[in-house]
């Protein structure tokens, strides 16, 4: 029996690390001042942090995970980590930025224009923001 797990042991520590998939830092997202310096039009009330949430939920966790991780289900099979929502690299970002990112998307994020009309994504940047350590 110990021997059985001295073997586990030892398959855990030098096999799994080579089994995990390790996934590649975001690039660099420039954003135009344009929709840098673009004000949120809709009012973060409860509505508003209702619906965010709804379509979050909907669109985005499966990727982002439930609380904003980046931990969500699809996340592991993503070439590039989705991303931790609840941190200062996205929460100081603009609202204006985290909206254009939503619409248009790049790489593995997909673009929600055509999708969800603005006000919808305008919703789930105010409730990416509950997401604040």
């Amino acid at each position: 029996m110990k021997t059985l797990k001295i073997l586990l042991v030892t398959f855990i520590i030098t096999l799994v690390p080579f089994m995990v998939k390790a996934q590649e830092k975001p690039k660099p997202w420039p954003v135009s001042d344009e929709y840098k310096n673009m004000k949120n039009p809709v009012e973060k009330n409860e509505a508003s942090l209702k619906a965010g949430q709804s379509l979050y939920i909907k669109h985005c966790a499966s990727c982002h995970g439930k609380t904003g991780l980046g931990d969500g289900v699809k996340s592991r099979a993503l070439k590039t980590f989705s991303g931790d929502l609840t941190g200062p690299d996205y929460q100081n970002q603009t609202d204006g930025e985290q909206f254009y990112k939503t619409k248009f998307g790049r790489g593995e994020m997909p673009k929600y224009e055509g999708r969800l009309s603005d006000e919808d994504i305008w919703n789930i940047v105010n409730y990416m923001r509950t997401f604040k350590k």
